[in-house]
């Protein structure tokens, strides 16, 4: 499973570098806006911290402007994705994209007939929002699972790419349904890290080394 992070803020890019196990970043509108950058300088920023897939997102709404847009995001750097909505105008951009071997990133999907169209529409990754579908009382993993199983059957080549994904919970259960991919925000990949008996192992092995080893003061 490859590990996104899902962020605009180029500290925590750095950070998450650093680990060396962040394969890629999603952004969208609202992550760039916060960041008060110009969106395609920043894009262009991200893209110089990790190597890898860097979901860029459209703000249009209509295919014909999506299309062009999307050419002008994938011409900034090849490890751009074009972020395309899972609407019927996204999904005509997204035809007429990846007919042209541009990268697409279907979003905003929150049903498994959803995640069909997105796959006969040649998308590369499809992202179902795993936390948003648990807001409304579904399962939202019991998703990722139903399109992955599609997905084998039908031959599909599309990667699921398990989007909203608030704890360290959301991402085991995303990665035992078989998403290839999981996005989560910073905060959550460094929660992964976090577990009571870790701290307490590590420090009674360096309180018995220096005990050992040390010479008392």
């Amino acid at each position: 499973m490859k590990f996104f992070l899902d962020t605009a803020n180029l500290d925590e890019l750095k950070k998450g570098a650093e680990w060396g196990i962040v394969d890629g970043v999603t952004t969208n509108p609202s992550l760039i806006a916060k960041e008060g950058i110009k969106f395609e300088d920043r894009i262009a920023e991200i893209c110089q911290i990790i190597d890898g897939d860097i979901s860029a997102e459209v703000v249009s709404t209509e295919a014909k402007l999506m299309i062009p847009e999307g050419k002008k995001l994938a011409a900034i750097h090849k490890n751009v994705v074009v972020k395309l909505p899972l609407t019927r105008e996204g999904i005509k951009a997204c035809s007429a994209l990846s007919s042209e071997g541009i990268r697409t990133n279907v979003t905003l999907c929150f049903s498994a007939a959803q995640a069909i169209l997105a796959a006969k529409a040649g998308a590369y990754l499809v992202s179902p929002f795993v936390g948003r579908i648990d807001d409304i009382g579904w399962d939202g993993n019991q998703l990722i699972r139903d399109i992955v199983d599609i997905y084998i059957e039908q031959g599909f080549k599309t990667l699921v790419l398990a989007a909203s994904l608030r704890t360290s919970l959301h991402v085991i259960e995303a990665a035992r349904a078989g998403a290839q991919v999981g996005t989560m925000p910073f905060k959550v990949l460094d929660s992964m890290f976090n577990h009571p008996l870790t701290d307490k192992g590590l420090d009674q092995f360096l309180k018995d080394y220096q005990k050992a080893f040390e010479p008392a003061k």
